[in-house]
């Protein structure tokens, strides 16, 4: 599960284009902070930090501190504008959490034992239908993953949702949309022996 990280942020005074501008100039980063019963909150984040944090694993499935000031808030990330051409971070929203709150995120599938995977032993081919699975689970108890293992599965096999164990407390938020997540399919090869014969 998920710990919560550490960001140094500061309150933003003033909005409007001109003023997120200037904050860009200087390698800043403008956000709000939204949710819970207190007002949304404009802060400003240093460009690096957003950047390294961005570009690892799981961003917006990270529970994170933000310190801004003497105040530490709980938040989890919801949206990045980019710029279009730079793809350099230009406005991020976080939003507030608490311990006992539920949150929907999407958590990164992990599909191990491919080496046991019979179906692939024999030249079937993966089939991912599910890289990322939306959830509903405690706002302090997020999954840093789901698992999926393919030990066992033969060609023309899936792996449904109902087969796998989610973590505790941890609920599929689109378990119809996602009921198949990976399947097995025959080679191409076979496919073209079959239209050969039929």
């Amino acid at each position: 599960m998920t710990q919560a990280v550490a960001l140094k942020a500061e309150k933003r005074e003033g909005t409007g284009t001109g003023v997120a501008r200037a904050l860009r100039r200087v390698g800043k980063v403008p956000g709000v902070v939204y949710g819970g019963e207190s007002e949304p909150q404009s802060i400003v984040i240093d460009l690096k930090t957003v950047n390294g944090e961005i570009n690892k694993a799981g961003f917006f499935s990270r529970v994170y501190t933000l310190e801004v000031g003497k105040e530490n808030i709980q938040v989890i990330a919801r949206d990045v504008q980019f710029h279009p051409v730079t793809d350099v971070a230009l406005h991020i929203d976080f939003q507030r959490i608490s311990k006992d709150s539920k949150i929907n995120v999407s958590v990164p599938v992990e599909y191990i034992n491919e080496d046991k995977c019979p179906g692939l032993k024999l030249g079937g081919m993966l089939n991912v239908i599910v890289h990322n699975l939306d959830v509903v689970c405690p706002a302090n108890d997020i999954p840093t993953k789901v698992t999926v293992d393919l030990a066992g599965v033969n060609i023309n096999q899936s792996i449904h949702l109902n087969t796998i164990e989610l973590p505790k407390g941890v609920k599929a938020a689109n378990a119809a949309r996602d009921y198949t997540l990976v399947t097995v399919v025959a080679p191409s090869a076979d496919k073209s022996e079959e239209k050969t014969s039929a």
